[in-house]
């Protein structure tokens, strides 16, 4: 799947099956399902590719001192762009 896939796939109802867990956090994020996302990133605390989607995602709820503290977690700095370049670098990250 590349980046286009991915984004077209943001218009059906449910994220593809075999989409890596990370990246279904991230399709929810697209959809707006924050809960949803926040789900998925809570689940694996700890785990520093789980804990940078903890911070983009309190980043889109606009609490920055948690957002910090889940970059931190993560062993790097809040991201200096916009939301949106956020979640693209996120999901080429993640699509490799």
């Amino acid at each position: 799947m590349n980046f286009d896939d991915f984004s077209s796939s943001l218009a059906a109802p449910t994220p593809p099956d075999n989409l890596p867990v990370l990246l279904k956090a991230l399709w929810h994020d697209g959809k707006g399902e924050w809960e949803q996302a926040h789900e998925i990133a809570q689940s694996r605390e700890g785990d520093p590719a789980f804990d940078r989607i903890h911070a983009y995602l309190h980043r889109v709820e606009g609490d920055e001192w948690n957002a910090n503290y889940w970059y931190r977690r993560a062993g790097m700095a809040m991201f200096k762009g916009s939301l949106k370049d956020e979640w693209n670098a996120l999901v080429l990250h993640h699509l490799g």
